[in-house]
């Protein structure tokens, strides 16, 4: 039990008359330490986290004349009188002027400023980005104050559920707010914020303006960046994520040096070893990865991985699920000589395999895709390893929508992000350039017939262009 409950534990005895009056003050005395304790972490952590604001990259939107008949006559451009700002929180972490944050808090921002404590502020810099976990560091420019408070990154891997926590942060900007509650979870996964997953899983109240701040123990040490929250509201429901510090450890010192991460690759699609999987395999361990394909050209291919094979360790690590295994080949570096553990016939062998290097997630045919998106609105990827995992695919090769532009034809016409595209006017569509090539051919006409593919089912949708 936590010290945070048992302490109330205690007290809740004593009043009850369950406790001799000695043992009750004993007991107020151990709530007053711990009390005191809080105080004196919460005054030390609180200047080792800032105020981050910044101005946003202002969107165009545009303003159309229409005639009587509802039709689009003229295009005007039109610029928002009011630039959009963003603002979260971050966490020094280096006496250099390092301070880790949310990679969604500075996107697509062009200035930003951080606010400490005391109220100094300074103009910073984005140094370095991960969108895959969500982590972006940025740099104070200038001259860093000498008495730049940096905080002790402690070892998520430790965390217990139970174990009390303290969030600090920005929540709606009031500035460097405390809460407290407990690890509610470890290692959770599959939620849908980023590639790479792995969330400590906290009660401690986070709300909008938490993301980027400090999730510390009650040494002071920081476990978490906390990133986001569940909720059907829009505001605190009990349940809120943060990044665990061995994640952010992997990636911080390239991230400062490089700006970004280079990551290791199998080129393998991989799925979670159920248990009718298991009995099927007549596979009796536990945890593993199951390969169901193998990606052409990838580093897999040719190296005496095959289809059906359960990879059970890396390195002599053991797998315990899909994500598992992710995170460890992504931290590899690439031309490093992994070996692998399978499981194939019945029969436990290895496999040396050298570490490719992580494909950088740029859109294929970018510039059909967005030439595309004024008319149709969307665009499309060739499915890869990541595509097929984020969307939870199980269709290996193909045409992916990655996004569907609000109020485009494709929007109206119910097409969404995760849709293959199988057919357009009954030509198949099995490459980025097919696609292409497929929409500047029919751009002609004002109607197109879709065959999608959607959660193992087909199904046919017309898409009917806007009027020119």
């Amino acid at each position: 039990m936590s010290k945070k409950y048992l302490v109330a534990a205690v007290c809740f005895a004593a009043a009850l008359g369950f406790i001799p009056a000695s043992a009750a003050d004993k007991n107020d005395q151990a709530l007053k330490k711990f009390n005191d304790q809080i105080i004196e972490i919460t005054k030390k952590a609180v200047p080792m986290v800032v105020n981050i604001s910044a101005l946003k990259e202002a969107p165009h939107n545009d303003v159309y004349e229409y005639d009587n008949q509802g039709r689009q006559e003229k295009k005007f451009p039109f610029k928002p009188p009011v630039e959009p700002r963003a603002s979260g929180s971050g966490v020094i972490v280096d006496k250099r002027g390092y301070i880790i944050t949310n990679y969604h808090v500075i996107k697509d921002t062009r200035a930003i400023k951080i606010t400490l404590s005391d109220r100094r502020e300074f103009p910073c810099s984005v140094m370095g980005t991960d969108p895959a976990t969500d982590i972006a560091i940025i740099k104070i420019d200038g001259a860093v104050p000498a008495d730049l408070p940096v905080i002790q990154l402690g070892d998520s891997d430790k965390l217990e559920v139970g174990e009390v926590v303290i969030a600090i942060g920005n929540p709606f900007g009031f500035t460097h707010t405390v809460t407290m509650g407990i690890v509610s979870a470890t290692g959770r996964q599959s939620v849908g914020l980023a590639d790479y997953e792995n969330f400590i899983q906290t009660d401690a109240a986070i709300n909008p303006g938490n993301s980027g701040g400090a999730l510390i123990n009650i040494d002071g040490n920081l476990v978490g960046i906390n990133t986001a929250i569940f909720s059907k509201t829009g505001g605190y429901m009990g349940i809120g994520f943060a990044i665990p510090t061995s994640m952010i450890k992997e990636i911080l010192s390239e991230l400062i040096t490089k700006g970004k991460v280079v990551r290791g690759w199998l080129g393998v699609f991989i799925q979670d070893v159920t248990k009718d999987m298991a009995d099927s395999f007549k596979y009796k361990g536990e945890g593993g990865a199951l390969v169901s394909d193998i990606m052409k050209g990838a580093p897999a291919e040719g190296s005496g991985i095959r289809k059906g094979d359960i990879i059970t360790s890396v390195d002599g690590i053991k797998i315990r699920d899909i994500n598992h295994l992710r995170r460890l080949i992504a931290g590899k570096k690439p031309g490093a000589t992994v070996k692998l553990s399978v499981y194939r016939d019945a029969k436990d062998q290895a496999v040396n395999l050298t570490v490719g290097t992580l494909p950088d997630k740029t859109p294929v045919a970018e510039s059909e895709s967005q030439e595309n998106g004024d008319e149709i609105g969307i665009t499309v990827r060739e499915i890869d390893e990541d595509l097929a995992y984020k969307f939870r695919s199980t269709e290996k090769r193909g045409v992916m929508i990655t996004q569907v532009k609000r109020g485009s034809p494709a929007d109206r016409a119910g097409l969404i992000a995760g849709d293959i595209i199988k057919e357009i006017e009954r030509a198949p569509i099995d490459t980025a350039k097919s696609y292409a090539d497929a929409v500047e051919t029919l751009k002609e006409k004002k109607k197109l017939l879709f065959l999608i593919s959607r959660g193992g089912t087909h199904k046919f949708i017309v898409i009917e262009k806007e009027e020119k």
